[in-house]
């Protein structure tokens, strides 16, 4: 009877270890931030990343300094099932009017990431309109939790080291154009000033390989107030291989524990 009541005690210790170290595994997770998690498809990766601080997204960027050219990715869940979501850089100010935009939706169940020059407060179309700069490797996918996945490459002028930046989320597309927007607090707090340079960016890095590419659509719509910069600089974005040691490690360890338990019962 001792035997068996030992033996069940030292069961419930080791249970009880595993689901603190599991605990603590997802604590570290969280505190590492949305963006050190995201794990992209081979052939996609990016030197910096960013949290930004509305929608719940994300910006994975490498910036080319010697061609001038920006890799990217950004994340966020759209504002419904169907929806879509969008990035650009304001040359002009700091708001949505003028932004150079790519926007990622589905037109008849695939996705496109479409160019749109916001030139004023009107519907989009359901054509790409040109923008002020070149953009190549555009595409978009599927992330985690709903998120949707928007790629792309820019060719900037020589010398931009910081831009103003734009992101938003919708909830529809209507006509194969993406719907208007909500105007609630975090929809007009999303922009802010980006440093692809200098300070907490690379100087020069290898531009990542891209997937497929897509441009189709129209010109833009909104309004802002004055609003929250997001941070200026990033963290370094991990490789999939060290996000997945960097995941494992706790798991490693709780086997480890419990191999050593299991030794001594």
């Amino acid at each position: 009877m001792a035997s068996t009541t030992t033996q069940h005690h030292r069961r419930r210790a080791i249970l009880q270890l595993a689901i603190l170290l599991l605990a603590s595994q997802a604590a570290m997770l969280s505190a590492a931030g949305a963006c050190e998690s995201e794990m992209f498809p081979a052939g996609k990766s990016y030197t910096t990343c960013a949290d930004l601080p509305t929608l719940g997204a994300t910006l994975h960027w490498t910036y080319d300094a010697v061609d001038s050219s920006l890799s990217l990715a950004f994340t966020a869940k759209p504002a419904a099932t169907g929806g879509w979501v969008a990035w650009g850089i304001n040359p002009t100010g700091d708001g949505m009017k003028g932004a150079q935009t790519l926007i990622a939706f589905k037109q008849t169940g695939a996705y496109v990431v479409n160019t749109y020059n916001l030139t004023g407060y009107r519907p989009l179309g359901a054509a790409s309109t040109p923008i002020a700069y070149e953009a190549t490797e555009l595409a978009a996918d599927d992330g985690a939790d709903g998120k949707m996945r928007l790629y792309g490459k820019l060719q900037l002028p020589k010398g931009m080291k910081t831009v103003n930046h734009i992101w938003q989320v919708g909830s529809a597309v209507a006509s194969d154009a993406p719907a208007k927007h909500a105007f609630g607090q975090e929809n007009l707090d999303s922009k802010g000033s980006l440093a692809l340079a200098g300070a907490g960016a690379p100087e020069s890095a290898p531009s990542p390989v891209a997937g497929g590419s897509s441009v189709d659509s129209g010109d833009v719509v909104e309004s802002q107030t004055a609003l929250s910069p997001a941070p200026a600089g990033g963290k370094p974005s991990p490789s999939p291989s060290a996000a997945t040691a960097y995941a494992s490690a706790p798991v490693l360890v709780l086997l480890l524990a419990v191999t050593g338990f299991l030794a001594i019962v």
